[in-house]
This record gives structure tokens, C-alpha cells and sequence, in this order.
């Protein structure tokens, strides 16, 4: 039976559009780092980089040496984390999407290990070269404690359900680690209207 994370998943990439308290468990990524504008033009060679890597994956059974415990899968969403680069920077002059810095992911099934990440990568790059895919790194990440909640609507809009969630840490005795945050993209932006847009934002929390 096919692995469909929506709804095997649900707890983890579909939660209610309320903030939750929720433990994040290790798991394994293909990720990038870069910095700048999501906006801009170059933004979406590192997206393509990362699905280059995560659909090489998902067709190995096809290949003469699948690796060993393959199952039938649908691909992983993309994820982001983000922060702004220079802090003096953001201080002094306020929010600039071109002072952004971030670590793009998708999620990889419980069967790859570093051998066959790394020969996942190797196979991308002969099939298509890219200098991005030198970029490309295979990691675990361990998110542990976290507050969450499923955002509708445009990015420019997240604040508000920032102040939602870090209301809710008030509430419920939990404070944020870090300015750091996650978005996991469940809509494309490409085929969806801005005020339909799901994000699920999350960031790390631990006790007051």
C-alpha cells in the first residue's frame, strides 16, 4: 500500500489552523542553504535541486539496485526554516525579505541511509549537472518540542498567526527557543490562490 503522508501523517502536516503543542520526532532530509529574496529568480533553481535529489529516490526501484526495504511513497513537501542574516542589519532598518537566509528540506523515507543519499545525489548530478546539487546534504533533524498551526492564506500574512501561536506558549507555560521558524509548504503557489494558501508554520518551544 502506498506510504500517502496526508493522511498518514496528518498530526504532522495537517494540523488544525489553531496552535498545538506537539513533539517532533528525528527524521532524515535532503536540505540546501542559501540566502536572499524567496522572491527572486534564483529561488527556484534551489527548489529544483532539492526535488532532483527527492524524485531520484522515489523512481530507485526502478534502477538495477533499488535499496533495500523500498516502498511505494508519494514525495514529501517542501520545507523551509528561516531567519534574517545580518541581525544589526534588521534592527536598524526593519524586515527585508533580501536580508533572509534559509535551509530548504524535503523529508526522505525511512529506507535511505547516507550510502544511498549520497549516491542519489551522484546520480543527479550525471543526469543533470547542476552547481547547486554540490549543495545538497543528507541530514537528520531532530525538531523536538514545538508549537504548530496550519496558516490559510498569503505569506505576508503570517504574522498573524505568529501572534497566535506565541500567545498560546503564554497561556499554556511555554516559551519560544529561538526567532527561528519552519513553514512546510502543503499548497503550490503556483496552481493556488494567495488567500487559500496552507502553510504550516511551526518553531521550537520549551518550558517557561
Amino acid at each position: 500500500m502506498k506510504h500517502e503522508w496526508r493522511k498518514s501523517e496528518k498530526e504532522i502536516y495537517i494540523p488544525k489552523t489553531k496552535p498545538e503543542h506537539i513533539l517532533i520526532p528525528a527524521f532524515n532530509y535532503f536540505t540546501i542553504k542559501g540566502k536572499g529574496n524567496p522572491n527572486n529568480e534564483f529561488f527556484g533553481e534551489y527548489i529544483g535541486a532539492l526535488y532532483a535529489v527527492s524524485y531520484g529516490v522515489r523512481m530507485a526501484y526502478k534502477g538495477d539496485n533499488p535499496p533495500k526495504g523500498y516502498f511505494d511513497y508519494t514525495v514529501y513537501p517542501l520545507e523551509g526554516v528561516w531567519d534574517v542574516g545580518d541581525k544589526e542589519k534588521h534592527i536598524k532598518e526593519g524586515f527585508s525579505k533580501d536580508n533572509l537566509i534559509f535551509e530548504l528540506m524535503i523529508r526522505q523515507p525511512s529506507f535511505v541511509d547516507v550510502k544511498f543519499a549520497k549516491e542519489t545525489i551522484e546520480r543527479a548530478k550525471a543526469k543533470k549537472p547542476h552547481e547547486l546539487l554540490e549543495k545538497v546534504e543528507f541530514k537528520s533533524i531532530d525538531e523536538g518540542n514545538c508549537v504548530q498551526m496550519m496558516h490559510i492564506g498569503s505569506y505576508d500574512d503570517e504574522p498573524q498567526s505568529f501572534r497566535k501561536m506565541e500567545e498560546f506558549c503564554e497561556e499554556n507555560g511555554l516559551m519560544r527557543k529561538s526567532m527561528l521558524h519552519k513553514e512546510i509548504y502543503i499548497s503550490d503557489p503556483r496552481k493556488s490562490q494567495p488567500e487559500k494558501m496552507r502553510t504550516v508554520l511551526r518553531f521550537k518551544v520549551e518550558d517557561k
